[in-house]
């Protein structure tokens, strides 16, 4: 039964960390240390991901780095399941609307990097930003997700030269 809650909580840490950005990229002893578990446990959850082609593999030395694999057929609706896992998709849906001349919506911080810390950091590219509009939309939907949530605001001219690399930022929305 223990086995059972481990390798559960295992899978859903690695599926977060792997498919909600596809760039992220780790190694066996990293995850042991971001997830708080055994080697041993993180490991065989590692190879049922990659016997059923869902994580590739790459040596660098002597490690073996893992990284989602985008050609499998289920990369995009695992995608789309981590995001409405922690909530994006509803976030996203409250926001957009009145927000302001918004350009682009990205995921930032440890979510980014596939680590669920509770807290979601946003990068919103725009200008004329309606924020009483985002604070109660923000509000609501802090209690939908059970998740506290983050802004980061930047004009179109602020951004220029400040695009987030794709492992430390996913492009969520664009207009």
């Amino acid at each position: 039964m223990l086995e059972t809650l481990v390798t559960s909580k295992t899978r859903i840490k690695l599926l977060l960390k792997f498919f909600l950005n596809s760039q992220t990229k780790s190694y066996l002893r990293s995850l042991e240390g971001e997830f708080g578990e055994s080697t041993n446990a993180i490991r065989l959850e590692l190879n049922k991901f990659e016997e059923a082609g869902m994580l590739k593999t790459d040596m660098e030395g002597n490690k073996k780095l893992y990284q989602a694999n985008t050609q499998h057929p289920l990369f995009g609706d695992i995608h789309n399941i981590m995001k409405k896992y922690i909530g994006i998709d509803r976030v996203i849906e409250q926001i957009i609307g009145n927000v302001g001349e918004l350009d682009k919506v990205y995921l930032i911080g440890e979510y980014a990097k596939g680590v669920d810390s509770g807290i979601i950091d946003f990068l919103l590219v725009g200008s004329k930003f309606n924020y009483d509009y985002i604070a109660n939309m923000t509000n609501i939907a802090e209690k939908k997700i059970d998740r506290k949530i983050r802004f980061l605001y930047m004009n179109p001219e602020e951004f220029v030269g400040q695009v987030p690399t794709a492992e430390a930022g996913l492009l969520l929305w664009e207009n």
